[in-house]
């Protein structure tokens, strides 16, 4: 009793210290050995009106795959009516017998369509080449094909879907404590944020039981008082909050003329000339106003700068912008 509400005490004190600090370790991170498996396997949509493989599609890399599978569908693929395709799904991390996963199913042969067609119980396997799951059911390609003078493309019917569509057969292992202690990974690496977490949970919990190893990783030693109650732990361990720490980017859409950047990001004093526009940052200042990247674009779109202008100016001026820049 006194262990359960140390414990809450602990969390609702995590909780008010980190209401306001950023955003939770769990939103950042995961913990290593908690990881999605993918799963695949070969199958046949049926059911399908004529629209399925015409069985003159000859493939030695499909052959070579059926083979693999112990299949001989050869019988099978000559009427339009059926499908032969491919079935994805991801297992995530701790999902046990019984439970169910949604399924993406694709076509592999010359099919038009595979909508309204029925998936036939298809074995899913995982890397080790053991079945893990099993799926079956109705494939889903979306809603009605919407016709206006708009031209919408139509819908792509070779891909579709079974929500819930496989069931697990058997559960693949996953084992996060090693040796009484956890990992945390970072989704996004770095090591301002990495060292701000070990010292969030430090603080939180007054032990020095986090060390960063590095810009993606935080080993945590379990307490003796949570080793016979780690998922307690855990979940304190995730409402952790902090402020990770972004690098300044700025990703420019040529094909599009789209600019997106982080915060105010800062550029050098420099000087440059392109077409009609002639562009000078003196003394920290563009017009007046502090330089950013956001300001000169502002300056420059207030100059009759087009999306394409202003782009080449920003690509031409890297080396002054304290950012690293990525093109699409």
């Amino acid at each position: 009793m006194r262990k359960n509400l140390f414990v809450t005490f602990l969390l609702i004190l995590i909780i008010n210290i980190y209401a306001f600090a950023g955003v939770r370790i769990k939103d950042i991170s995961n913990f290593r050995g908690a990881r999605d498996n993918q799963l695949f396997g070969i199958g046949l949509v049926t059911g399908l009106d004529g629209s399925g493989d015409s069985g003159d599609v000859p493939s030695e890399m499909i052959n070579n795959m059926l083979a693999n599978f112990n299949i001989n569908l050869t019988s099978y693929v000559e009427t339009e009516n059926t499908a032969l395709v491919m079935v994805f799904a991801d297992i995530p991390s701790f999902y046990k017998e019984g439970m169910r996963l949604d399924v993406t199913v694709a076509a592999i042969g010359d099919s038009d369509s595979i909508e309204n067609g029925v998936l036939m119980q298809t074995p899913l396997y995982g890397a080790d080449n053991k079945v893990y799951a099993v799926a079956q059911g109705n494939v889903l390609t979306g809603g009605a094909n919407i016709r206006s003078s708009s031209n919408l493309q139509d819908r792509y019917k070779v891909v579709g879907y079974i929500p819930e569509g496989a069931i697990i057969e058997k559960e693949i292992p996953a084992q996060i404590v090693n040796e009484n202690t956890v990992t945390i990974n970072l989704k996004q690496p770095d090591i301002t944020t990495s060292a701000r977490v070990a010292n969030a949970i430090n603080s939180t919990f007054s032990l020095k039981i986090a060390k960063a190893l590095d810009p993606s990783s935080i080993r945590i030693e379990v307490p003796k008082y949570f080793e016979e109650d780690i998922i307690s732990f855990l979940a304190l361990i995730e409402e952790i909050e902090i402020t990770p720490d972004v690098k300044a980017k700025i990703v420019i859409n040529e094909k599009t003329g789209t600019i997106v950047l982080g915060g105010d990001v800062e550029i050098a004093d420099f000087t440059v000339s392109y077409g009609n526009f002639s562009v000078s940052v003196e003394n920290g200042k563009i017009s007046g106003k502090p330089a950013t990247v956001s300001n000169l674009i502002t300056a420059l779109k207030t100059a009759g700068a087009t999306p394409q202008d202003i782009i080449a100016i920003i690509q031409s001026a890297q080396a002054y912008i304290y950012a690293d820049l990525v093109v699409m």
